[in-house]
């Protein structure tokens, strides 16, 4: 069990609920960073047999001790539990584009995509994408796109967007975490220095019920008392450390009407995170469930 204190706060758990990540610059220490990047140089870290117990993993290497981090154990703990398991890793290595060239190859960001989401789940596996070193602006850090991942997509239907407004693309100091639900969109870009760029992906699958995992010290009846809506002075300056405000802001890439079922699907999968069916944000989904017994829908 991590400490209580190096769990994730309710508003940080909001965020990640909004927007799928959740992103730790600096997390890892640099002496652990050059411990894995001399391991990676002799072979990928090694693998596992999909359902391994994250605690048998990695045993007498630098992401074992990564993984035991305080902060790092307390992120995972929050998102997937105590005893999670390893479902799989992916080691990216993304050579300069020059590489290619010089080789005749086509030179081509990698396309927009989930990681094998056909699957209908509210609760979801953790994805943590560990950067070792620092990664530049032309270095082909990982792109993704803000609050995509409850747009289930049976993973490969998003890659023919590309540039979606809002997408961010990752620039980091080395030892730098991204915690990303399973379901958001992502992808490499193309690598314009002289070095080649690692990052270890590494999937894991929750064990138990992903309801009050974080730290609930933070967490009061308050956050889920009903709230005038349409009010100008909520619209237009929202409360970034109001829980309701977090779920209900939009991404860029929202459309004025589809764009709202995200809403729904946030506070859904809020609802389901508290174990709380009655939790709404701005009335968004009691206004879907309002159907008296003595109304007859024509």
């Amino acid at each position: 069990m991590a400490p209580r204190d190096q769990l994730l706060t309710t508003l940080e758990m909001a965020r990640f609920v909004a927007r799928g990540f959740l992103r730790f610059d600096a997390l890892v220490p640099e002496a652990l960073n050059e411990r894995f990047m001399a391991e990676v140089q002799e072979g990928p870290p090694p693998f596992a047999p999909a359902g391994t117990p994250l605690s048998e993993c990695y045993a007498g290497t630098a992401m074992a001790e990564i993984l035991r981090l305080p902060r790092l154990a307390g992120i995972i703990e929050s998102l997937v539990g105590p005893n999670p398991r390893f479902d799989h890793q992916g080691i990216h290595f993304n050579p300069p584009a020059k590489v290619f060239e010089d080789m005749g190859y086509p030179v081509f960001a990698q396309h927009t995509h989930q990681d094998s989401t056909i699957d209908p789940r509210t609760a979801f596996d953790l994805q943590i994408m560990y950067f070792p070193h620092e990664v530049e602006p032309d270095m082909a850090g990982t792109r993704f796109i803000p609050g995509t991942h409850l747009r289930v997509v049976s993973e490969m239907a998003c890659a023919r967007y590309q540039n979606v407004v809002g997408q961010q693309k990752l620039v980091c100091p080395g030892g730098t975490i991204l915690a990303l639900h399973h379901g958001i969109w992502h992808g490499g870009a193309v690598n314009r220095t002289d070095r080649t760029r690692f990052m270890l992906k590494v999937r894991l699958n929750p064990t138990v019920r992903q309801c009050r995992l974080w730290n609930t010290d933070d967490l009061t009846p308050e956050m889920a008392d009903p709230q005038p809506i349409f009010d100008p002075s909520r619209m237009f300056a929202p409360d970034p450390n109001d829980v309701q405000s977090i779920l209900c802001k939009a991404e860029p890439w929202f459309e004025q009407d589809t764009g709202r079922l995200e809403f729904v699907n946030r506070i859904r999968l809020w609802r389901h995170l508290l174990g709380d069916d009655d939790f709404d944000a701005h009335h968004w989904l009691t206004r879907l469930e309002n159907v008296p017994p003595d109304v007859r829908h024509l």
